[in-house]
Formats: structure tokens, sequence, C-alpha cells
């Protein structure tokens, strides 16, 4: 899918209306589909069609190309990254690619991650997480891998949201008598809401999210940094997601 044009994949971009300008745009971008649906379907179950969601992030690119406005002062890849995420996301939660029996696990996981750590005032150990639940060790371990592709894509998700609102011009500065922080909340905010959260995460939770988020390591590269088994790694990403889930939906007073 390398190198495919946009309509191989059945998206029309010669329409009355679109400027040569905005076919380069296009033209010169396919190659960030490709990169966002790499990240965003890196651990998603091979049920999955990949080849779907490069034809959704593709009719997003398209889109962006067409809404773009260079005046606003936002670089057309920051704003094309959102509008395909965007896609690519509407597009699996259409398939309902993870099962809701999974997502409801994944929400009480962080829930109750919150809630505890919310009494302890600090990171819980994996035991503690365990004890709370009710469960072994080792059930607590196998939660974390069943859960691990509803949680993998939903920091990405949630701050490509807001991204996006921002570079639309919806959101607005935050104000001291705001009812709901959420709806007020711009990307500046968020970002230093999230760089607080990462900040807090255990160690070895922290190094994984800075590997994959900003060193855009796999999760097999980041299992050969640390000397773990990929699936390991799997599971501490899924840790730290929770985690990172629970405290913004806290702190943006998120349901």
């Amino acid at each position: 899918m390398i190198g495919l044009r946009p309509e191989q994949a059945g998206v029309r971009t010669g329409r009355k209306g679109t400027s040569a300008a905005r076919q380069r745009l296009i033209t010169d971008n396919v190659d960030l589909v490709q990169y966002i649906v790499s990240r965003v379907a890196i651990n998603l179950p091979s049920k999955v069609d990949r080849d779907d969601l490069i034809s959704a992030g593709l009719i997003g690119l398209v889109k962006a190309a067409e809404r773009f406005d260079e005046k606003r002062g936002i670089k057309f890849r920051t704003y094309a990254s959102s509008v395909v995420r965007g896609e690519v996301m509407e597009s699996l939660r259409a398939k309902d690619w993870a099962p809701r029996s999974i997502r409801r696990k994944a929400r009480q996981l962080a829930a109750a991650v919150g809630e505890l750590e919310g009494r302890l005032g600090r990171p819980a150990t994996d035991a503690e997480v365990a004890d709370n639940l009710d469960i072994d060790i080792d059930e607590y371990y196998a939660l974390l891998s069943e859960t691990s592709s509803a949680n993998l894509v939903s920091l990405d998700e949630l701050l490509d949201e807001w991204q996006l609102d921002a570079a639309e011009g919806t959101a607005q500065p935050a104000t001291d008598d705001s009812d709901n922080p959420a709806e007020v909340l711009d990307r500046d905010a968020l970002l230093e809401v999230v760089a607080v959260a990462v900040e807090r995460l255990p160690e070895r939770e922290r190094l994984v999210v800075g590997l994959y988020y900003q060193e855009e390591l796999t999760l097999q590269e980041i299992g050969q940094i640390l000397g773990v088994t990929e699936s390991r790694v799997c599971q501490i990403h899924t840790q730290a997601i929770t985690r990172l889930r629970a405290t913004l939906h806290r702190e943006l007073g998120l349901p």
C-alpha cells in the first residue's frame, strides 16, 4: 500500500473546485496516511483490514486539503494528521473492531485504577491493583493483555480530538469561572496536563511511553531495549495508558 495514490482507493480528488495547490497537498502527503495507519494498527487484531484504514485515511487527507486554511498559521501536516487520524478512528469505530466487552473491561480497569490511585495519592503497584480488583497477579496481567488493543489507541485518539478542535479554531482559552474545563481547555493546556501525567508514571511505564510516542519505536524494538518480551512491553504500555486515561478523565472532567 506504500505509494498508493488517492484515486486507487476510490477517493475522488479531481472534482470541480479542487485547486492545483490542494492537489499537490494531497499528492505530497500520501505518506502521512501510511504512517498514521501503521501507528494506529500496530497492535490491532488481524481481522482489521489495513487497506480499509488506508482508504479512510486517504479520505481524511482529501478533506484536510479541502478545508486547510494557511492563514491560521498551522502547518498542513499538523492539521492533516488530526483529520486523517480522525477518519481512521471513525472507520475503526464503525467496524466495531474491539468487542464491547473488551472496551467495557478497559473502562472498568481505568476507573478502578483512577479510584485506587486517588485514594493512595500515588501510582498503584501491580499487586495493589490486582488486590483492588480481587484477582491474582496472573489474572491482572491477563487482563492487561486482553485490553491492550482497546487501550493502545486511546491516548492518541484523545489528544487528536483536542488537536483537531484547536486547529479548527473551536478551542478557547480556559477561564476561571468555567463549570466544565473540558469545554474550554486548549491544546497547550491539554499537553501540559498530559506532560504532568506522564511525569507521574512509574519509571518503566514513563520510558515505554517516551520510546513509543516520542522516539516512535515499535513494541518489539522497545522490548529489545528493555530486555523483555514484546508481550510484556504491551502490558506495560497498557498499564501506562490506563493510568493516563484515568488521570486525563479526572483532570478534564470527562466521563
